[in-house]
């Protein structure tokens, strides 16, 4: 995969290493800064988060980071207070290889669950981590080949505010449809802001993005989404600086949808007409979570039953037949279903499919005349993705 040259992003250094945990793969990272950051996280809403979830809940408390640690393979969770002994014990050996206070550091693992971290082995791997930092592009792609787990490539993106740069990276494939974020995303940016307004623009910002993701309507119990600011560039204008992280993160989230387990095909599907927001996002995540709807996708079948399906299902805000159509839609091509006109007119299904086979879907839902309306992203469900969890931990 080509990646666009990265402008200088002030103070922040990468790496990614392979400690063995279990193949010869990259599966251990950090960032640091040369200074401390305004920090602001966002975390799973799943009633049994990891291990680092929890820590790291408590060391971005007050609003202060200095370095995050990752590894992959193993996910650090359903493994009771030893698993929180050895996610804080990634901060202090972090932190001391480092110089400066462990609770400045935000761990995350992820990987398979119910499984102990091979702690021997990330203790040596911290012991290097000051050796093996860089500030250049080829640290900053190991260090995104190292949180992956059944990724299929490293996903970034960054922006400019003013004299600023945002720099983001994500890994995700499955056991995503998230509550607040994605598995692992970490932005960082040398403007300046207080940790109160990032904590606020996050928030804002993940809910147009990463919560509006799905590829197998699972939330993970280990999803962050943090972001460090090291003022380095000097302070910018808050609201620009949300438009641009508002850009990066929907470009990550789309990108996760993309590279679902065994996916073929981004779905991009809105839901209009809707008399309230709540509405409107209820109708959207049954339709992108349902497996009918994306393995119809995946064989092209304009079986468009399916999708007044799960608008029925949504028994909380019931649509009427007559308020209800679908728009498949290709560039300036519109493919109309309405089921209270079937009786005069035809639907031309070789056309919809066709449309379908495209590696992009875009699909418009209309369930009334409200003002109202949705758009979230997903992916097609295939063989591949029953595959790769069916001996996901063989």
């Amino acid at each position: 995969m080509d990646y666009p040259p990265l402008k200088n992003i002030r103070g922040f250094s990468w790496m990614g290493v392979n400690l063995g945990i279990k193949d010869e793969s990259l599966d251990f990272g950090v960032i640091a800064s040369e200074c401390e950051c305004s920090a602001a996280g966002v975390f799973t809403r799943n009633n049994l988060p990891g291990a680092p979830v929890i820590v790291g809940r408590e060391n971005i408390e007050n609003g202060r980071l200095q370095a995050i640690v990752v590894n992959s393979k193993t996910a650090n969770v359903a493994t009771g207070k030893a698993g929180i002994e050895d996610a804080k014990n990634m901060c202090l050996w972090t932190g001391e290889a480092l110089g400066f206070d462990p609770k400045l550091v935000l761990p995350s693992s992820t990987g398979v669950i119910g499984q102990r971290l091979p702690i021997k082995k990330i203790h040596e791997g911290c012991k290097s981590i000051a050796e093996n930092l860089g500030s250049s592009q080829e640290y900053i792609e190991k260090f995104a080949r190292a949180i992956m787990t059944t990724d299929s490539h490293p996903k970034w993106s960054s922006s400019n505010v003013g004299n600023a740069t945002i720099l983001g990276i994500a890994k995700g494939a499955g056991m995503i449809e998230p509550n607040m974020a994605t598995m692992l995303s970490y932005f960082v940016t040398d403007a300046k802001l207080s940790s109160g307004d990032l904590q606020d623009i996050l928030e804002r910002v993940v809910n147009k993005s990463f919560n509006r993701i799905s590829i197998d309507s699972d939330t993970s119990t280990s999803d962050t989404v943090v972001i460090l600011a090291n003022g380095l560039a000097g302070a910018v204008d808050a609201e620009n600086f949300e438009t641009a992280l508002t850009k990066s993160a929907m470009q990550l989230s789309k990108e996760i949808a993309r590279d679902g387990e065994g996916a073929t095909k981004l779905i991009e599907l809105t839901v209009s007409g809707a008399e309230s927001q709540r509405m409107a996002l209820q109708i959207a995540k049954s339709i992108i979570n349902s497996p009918l709807v994306k393995t119809a996708i995946h064989g092209a079948d304009p079986n468009w039953g399916r999708f007044v399906m799960a608008v029925g299902k949504v028994f909380e805000y019931p649509v009427p037949l007559e308020d209800l159509s679908i728009n498949f839609k290709n560039g300036g091509l519109v493919l109309t279903v309405d089921a209270e006109k079937l009786e005069t007119e035809t639907v031309d299904l070789d056309a919809i499919s066709k449309l379908l086979q495209n590696q992009e879907i875009f699909i418009e839902v209309v369930v009334g005349a409200g003002k109202f309306s949705e758009t979230v992203w997903g992916c097609d469900l295939t063989k591949g993705y029953i595959e790769e969890n069916a001996f996901y931990t063989t």
